[in-house]
């Protein structure tokens, strides 16, 4: 009998060994995730140490301007809660391209803002983005060009990259376009701070472009690169050279960094809404309600994007790890590829989770209404 207790207290011990293993084993794990839970944003103040970048009127540096820029824009957003800020640079010194890139990829950020000032031989005046892409004309090289000339104050530069030429428009399209599986990414947020630079600046819009920039090509996330202005106009260098100019562009850059980081939250909002209106059976049995939820994503159409870039790829499964009816579109000289096409946003997430376990680790959920592409926040809206 006392054998019996004996191991009958035994196994009762074991039993809540394990159970206090398990809970504090789920506790930390559940801690672990919440603390991957933090978006990484890099900013990559241009040049720097014995490369001042462009010179404007009264000397203003580029190195200076953007390095102002770029602290004023990680101090606003270190005030957000799960944003962590990492800097290329903090001071005047010289980093070299490789290492940027480097500094992001150790990172492992979610976000790479690189921030310049531009310069022409004309009066040239305006803001413009940059993603990377291989659109080559003459007057995108010169810029890519231009930024690209800092390689040659590296020490090994040959060695480095590995025989690029940043003078040569074949070797800046020769590029190894890894960012490609970003490019949508990063001209989503290359819009959003173009257009706060427009609207809320009143700056000249140049746009949104792309060309081969190296910064760019070295990183594996979303990336963009900011020309905020032409210190070789009198009046936009005073402006950039200024507390005042400097303060509002900070400000409209780490709004829209913001704007972008919201944005990448609302799949998982139109989701959840889609999934309550589905599950509420008040919903179901409130005809008006119903009806007027089943009309309105009877008309809009999911599909998970898993790829763009330059290249026309077959669209046979073997091309796509397997995954099957994939659709290929061309859109502005570039092709995306897209898994599914259904009115069923339950079907399309499980779409979604599959091709991010084949490794397409960036897809994300697209909607069409009438075959045009529509935000997602607009279904939000609808729902």
């Amino acid at each position: 009998m006392n054998t019996q207790l004996l191991n009958k207290n035994k196994m009762t011990m074991k039993r809540t060994l394990i159970f206090v293993f398990l809970t504090a084993f789920l506790f930390n794990y559940q801690s672990i995730f919440a603390q991957k839970k933090e978006f990484i944003v890099v900013l990559d103040a241009g040049h720097g140490g014995k490369d001042p970048g462009k010179v404007g009127h009264n000397h203003a540096k580029e190195k200076d301007i953007a390095l102002k820029i770029v602290l004023q824009v990680g101090e606003i957003l270190e005030r957000e809660k799960n944003i962590k800020v990492v800097y290329t640079r903090k001071t005047d010194v010289f980093v070299e391209l490789t290492e940027r890139g480097r500094i992001a990829n150790k990172a492992d950020a979610d976000l790479f803002v690189s921030i310049h000032c531009n310069a022409h031989n004309s009066q040239a005046a305006g803001a413009e983005t940059w993603v990377l892409g291989t659109h080559v004309n003459r007057q995108n090289f010169e810029v890519a060009k231009a930024e690209n000339s800092v390689i040659f104050l590296e020490d090994n530069y040959e060695v480095k990259y590995k025989g690029f030429n940043p003078n040569s428009p074949d070797s800046v399209i020769g590029l190894t376009l890894m960012q490609e599986e970003y490019l949508d990414q990063s001209i989503q947020l290359a819009s959003i701070i173009q257009d706060g630079f427009t609207n809320n600046l009143k700056r000249i819009d140049r746009g949104v472009k792309q060309a081969g920039f190296v910064v760019l090509h070295q990183t594996y996330m979303p990336s963009v690169l900011i020309e905020t202005g032409f210190l070789t106009n009198a009046e936009e260098s005073s402006y950039l050279n200024s507390d005042i100019g400097q303060d509002k562009f900070s400000k409209s850059i780490s709004s829209d960094i913001l704007k972008y980081i919201q944005q990448l939250s609302l799949n998982t909002v139109v989701g959840n809404n889609i999934a309550k209106n589905e599950n509420n059976p008040v919903s179901k049995t409130n005809t008006p309600i119903a009806n007027n939820t089943s009309n309105i994503f009877s008309k809009i159409i999911f599909k998970v994007q898993i790829a763009s870039g330059a290249n026309k790829i077959e669209t046979k499964s073997y091309n796509f790890k397997g995954l099957k009816n994939i659709e290929r579109v061309k859109v502005d000289g570039s092709y995306k590829y897209y898994l599914g096409s259904t009115s069923d946003y339950s079907e399309i997430k499980e779409m979604h989770i599959l091709a991010k376990s084949k490794g397409y680790t960036t897809a994300f959920i697209v909607a069409f209404e009438n075959g045009k592409k529509i935000p997602i926040e607009d279904v939000i809206k609808k729902s």
